[in-house]
């Protein structure tokens, strides 16, 4: 049976420290790249369902899913990439 790697959109959040006089100097430093990640601070929020695979660009593996019953539009959800391995 083949193996399959599945890249999956997921929302994070990455808490950074900043030395600044204000919220939106803080925010700028962020932007700039001045800010300090605290590490082990990623925590996962939710599965990102906005982005995914253009189903007009994959239409076989859409009919295929479609057949299995997941519902989607124009884009299978949250599904960056899906590879055979083995």
């Amino acid at each position: 049976m083949p193996i399959f790697e599945i890249e999956q959109y997921e929302t994070h959040i990455q808490r950074y420290r900043v030395t600044a006089k204000s919220k939106a100097k803080a925010i700028k430093k962020l932007f700039d790249g001045e800010a300090d990640v605290i590490d082990s601070s990623q925590e996962l929020v939710e599965v990102c369902d906005v982005l995914g695979l253009r189903a007009d660009e994959h239409q076989d593996l859409a009919k295929e899913l479609r057949s299995l019953g997941i519902k989607f539009d124009d884009v299978i959800p949250s599904i960056r990439s899906v590879e055979e391995v083995e």
